[in-house]
């Protein structure tokens, strides 16, 4: 089962969707709420090559962007693959 992070925080409506979809495949993720923990904020922006929205999504220590590439990776049939491993 593939390692999934989410940076999100709780007002965030695109975090919500993409928990959802996550949720929708059975997987299980580490989620990071950089609003109740802010010293991992500058984390997430150096892990995300400078990405400062919300969420930020790692697939095994890949980075794979926020919700709408979530959704883009599922529409391309690529998010279950990543998943698997």
């Amino acid at each position: 089962m593939a390692k999934i992070e989410i940076y999100t925080s709780p007002w965030c409506g695109y975090c919500a969707r993409a928990k959802k979809l996550l949720t929708s495949k059975g997987v299980e993720f580490t989620e990071i709420d950089v609003e109740a923990e802010p010293r991992r904020k500058p984390e997430m922006v150096q892990r995300a090559n400078g990405g400062r929205t919300m969420p930020q999504i790692f697939i095994n220590d890949r980075h794979v962007g926020g919700c709408d590439d979530l959704h883009a990776l599922d529409a391309r049939g690529e998010l279950d693959p990543l998943l698997a491993t």
